[in-house]
């Protein structure tokens, strides 16, 4: 037997160069082996008596069993396995290579041995695309990103073209492919058509492999890359482990480089002549696009992508969740003195005990969720009013939670049953202010006079506040503690009248005088 056994191919070859008279130097420069190769397969032609040009269907096991033997032409003869169908099967999960020699021996016990099977095959592999080549398990992977190129999209109004961006998901098994247009790549939208893409897909892929994309990776490390905690979110709800590639390594995300090519001949490339005036449009454009791209026979595969999704990777997949994920972004707050959060301009209470912390807070569509160290401190109904309050008593220190069960019609019952003086104060202090909350402080001074000098003499000394029409706390205390409230009413007021004419008045008279002098 020769060092290196030739192929077929190689061997017509041989037989053509020897049939043109090179020298043995020739034939071996032009076939690419040594010469010593040549010089032993020239002695077996020649030995064997086989010339150019070989008869009309020859068969290799035929030309084999002449050069080397019975034995060797058996070898040639034995059955070769549907590498198709063996590249298939390696992408279930848990299908090796030796599993399926095992199983093609049993069917052809005089078939190869493992280190020809997998010799073969690896030949056979090497015959395929490139995006082909790879081996990803089925309902292991999704590979995430964003076109280069963009689709315009025209304001029908105002004329204006917006940019539209395409989004493309590609299954690493199947090689389906999934794509979108978007207004834009920020969060968003990044999210929301990874919800739409397993819908798409009916299951979630163990992993989702996105590009180092900002609106999903805040920080891109290779070790332990930052995700955002949306996209976290969205991964926890889905079941699925977000696996960013290594920046500057295009190789890791092959599969979508091919896939955005794909998308970009047969979906984006066949549409620009067409002009669309909103995103819905586009996006049913490109999905007719994108099923017929799915439906084409692969080139050196047997079947579609949409059937190797049916039959393969679907079952393979992860199923979807019983409800659609919630959006929510993520911010961070530091709370007040006075134990509220600004969001979006509106003011939220957290637990008193957490002043001046910073604290975790998540915004969805309808709620407003404040997290202290992980955990839940505060949930509350978004609001949209901005300067407003949105308060739980909860959260109060206990002295101001006191203070603040007193409201007007409270206040005003009080200060009548203490005293018909002290009532029409009460109602006069809380109406004089532009909102009643800013007459509490001087009605709950009132009370704490009450307790220190008797409901009789407060009402005494309001009365007295009433009629010199003030309405202040301190001069109710002052005409306590000098005891005005305990003079009689009328030497409470001292009235002096005084004659309509006297000597001291100047009538029109005086001043004639004067202008005459």
């Amino acid at each position: 037997m020769p060092a290196r056994r030739l192929s077929m191919r190689k061997i017509c070859e041989l037989l053509r160069l020897q049939a043109e008279g090179l020298s043995v130097r020739q034939m071996s420069e032009s076939l690419g082996v040594p010469r010593s190769t040549v010089a032993d397969y020239l002695h077996r032609i020649e030995r064997a008596g086989v010339s150019w040009p070989l008869p009309e269907g020859t068969a290799e096991a035929a030309l084999v069993e002449r050069l080397f033997g019975p034995e060797a032409g058996q070898r040639a003869r034995r059955p070769t396995p549907d590498w198709a169908v063996i590249h298939g099967e390696r992408k279930r999960p848990g299908v090796t290579l030796q599993l399926l020699w095992l199983e093609y021996k049993q069917a052809t016990p005089e078939g190869y041995q493992y280190t020809q099977f997998c010799e073969y095959y690896k030949r056979w592999r090497a015959q395929l695309d490139p995006v082909l080549r790879q081996t990803h398990t089925a309902g292991e992977r999704v590979f995430v990103d964003y076109a280069g190129h963009t689709m315009p999209v025209v304001d029908r109004q105002t004329g204006d073209i917006h940019e539209a961006q395409i989004f493309v998901g590609t299954l690493g098994a199947s090689h389906y492919i999934y794509t979108e247009a978007t207004w834009t790549q920020r969060l968003p939208d990044w999210i929301g058509a990874h919800g739409r893409m397993y819908q798409d897909f009916g299951g979630v892929p163990a992993l989702t492999v996105p590009d180092n994309l900002k609106a999903g990776v805040r920080h891109a490390c290779y070790y332990e890359p930052d995700l955002n905690p949306t996209y976290q979110d969205l991964a926890t709800h889905y079941g699925t482990v977000v696996l960013p590639t290594r920046v500057a390594h295009p190789r890791d995300k092959a599969k979508v480089e091919t896939g955005v090519q794909l998308v970009e001949h047969w979906c984006l490339a066949p549409l620009r002549n067409h002009t669309f005036f909103s995103l819905a449009e586009l996006n049913r454009a490109l999905r007719s696009q994108c099923e017929a791209l799915n439906a084409r026979p692969f080139q050196k595969l047997p079947g579609t992508r949409r059937q190797l999704l049916e039959t393969l990777e679907r079952p393979a997949l992860k199923p979807l969740p019983a409800t659609a994920f919630e959006y929510a972004e993520w911010k961070k707050a530091r709370v007040n003195i006075d134990y509220h959060i600004q969001v979006d301009g509106h003011l939220y209470s957290v637990p008193y005990a957490l002043v001046r912390q910073e604290v975790d807070v998540r915004l969805s569509a309808k709620t407003v969720e404040v997290l202290h160290r992980g955990k839940r401190v505060a949930a509350h109904r978004r609001s949209q009013l901005r300067g407003r309050f949105t308060t739980e008593p909860g959260h109060r220190p206990k002295a101001h939670r006191q203070h603040l069960e007193w409201t007007p019609s409270r206040l005003i019952r009080w200060g009548t049953s203490s005293g018909s003086h002290t009532g029409r104060l009460v109602q006069a202090i809380l109406e004089s202010k532009p909102h009643p909350e800013q007459g509490y402080r001087t009605c709950l001074g009132l009370i704490s006079l009450a307790r220190r000098y008797g409901a009789e003499r407060l009402d005494a000394a309001c009365a007295r506040a009433l009629r010199s029409g003030t309405l202040r706390y301190r001069s109710v205390k002052s005409i306590l503690e000098h005891s005005l409230d305990r003079l009689p009413p009328e030497d409470q007021q001292t009235v002096l009248a005084l004659p309509a004419a006297h000597a001291h008045l100047r009538g029109p008279d005086y001043y004639a005088t004067l202008a005459s002098e």
